[in-house]
């Protein structure tokens, strides 16, 4: 009884529509004159067209990047604000904001912090180190690896609070005993936190490398999807093609691929870690 209204709410707004789109995607959607079943058309458009290959590419790119970037920048924050001291507490509740912040909001305020004229934030500090202004988001050269820069600290503080965790079941003794054995920094990174954290890890790049083949909200807002197309990710061409042009087929078909995706993905990760356990 407790879990019905959970279930049912996956029911209608999960399962329901993945189903619909499931079938949708094996038609051509013709609204007011009756769907056409078309079998597997609409995913071989996908995999053919030109635009999709060159999301998929960058939606690779991307996710590649902000998972590195991410965990490593998390893993970092974490080995700085461990511990139980007040001041501590206060700071990773502020690092942790980004995380809890809409992406539209958090999109919208990079943007203006990207400014490309002098007086933009980013290219004013730039200006202070000597630098001159730059692009950022309006040039080809510049623009994706910009959008990794924002996938970056969205995502990093997210995994410090996973990696805190793994952090605190690590056995303080060991750590005394590497340093009565005059151990260095790195081999008790090494040898004792990298192995304790192996778990925590395991998860955070599980959920990384999902939020990256997902990337829509944060290139939408910043870019669009250009400029001439180098930030386009694979949802962004589905948003495109099911709501400008009205193609939900199409759409849909993509949207189950990427769906595919995450599963081969998740379910890959999960065997390699248990056969690592084993």
């Amino acid at each position: 009884m407790f879990l019905a209204p959970g279930l049912l709410l996956a029911l209608f707004f999960k399962f329901i529509p993945m189903i619909e789109g499931i079938r949708l995607s094996l038609h051509e959607v013709q609204p007011f004159l009756g769907d056409q079943w078309v079998g597997l058309d609409n995913y071989e458009q996908v995999l053919n067209d030109d635009r999709f290959q060159e999301a998929f590419g960058h939606t690779l790119l991307l996710g590649l990047g902000q998972t590195a970037g991410a965990i490593v920048v998390g893993f970092l924050l974490a080995l700085l604000l461990e511990g139980q001291a007040r001041t501590l507490w206060l700071i990773r509740t502020a690092v942790f904001l980004p995380v809890v912040t809409a992406l539209a909001v958090v999109g919208e305020i990079w943007r203006l912090l990207y400014l490309p004229t002098g007086d933009g934030f980013v290219n004013s500090v730039l200006g202070f180190l000597g630098f001159g202004p730059q692009p950022f988001l309006d040039s080809p050269d510049t623009a994706l690896w910009s959008v990794m820069a924002v996938g970056v600290w969205i995502g990093a503080p997210y995994n410090m609070v996973i990696i805190l965790a793994g952090l605190a079941g690590v056995q303080r003794s060991l750590y005394e005993a590497a340093a009565v054995d005059g151990v260095s920094l790195w081999q008790r990174l090494r040898y004792i936190t990298l192995p304790a954290l192996r778990p925590a890890l395991t998860i955070v790049l599980t959920l990384a490398a999902i939020r990256g083949l997902r990337i829509f909200t944060e290139v939408y807002v910043l870019t669009g999807g250009g400029p001439a197309g180098s930030t386009e990710v694979w949802m962004t061409r589905v948003f495109s093609l099911g709501f400008e042009r009205n193609d939900i087929g199409v759409a849909s078909a993509g949207s189950m691929l990427l769906l595919a995706v995450t599963l081969v993905l998740t379910v890959t990760v999960r065997l390699l870690s248990r056969e690592r356990k084993s």
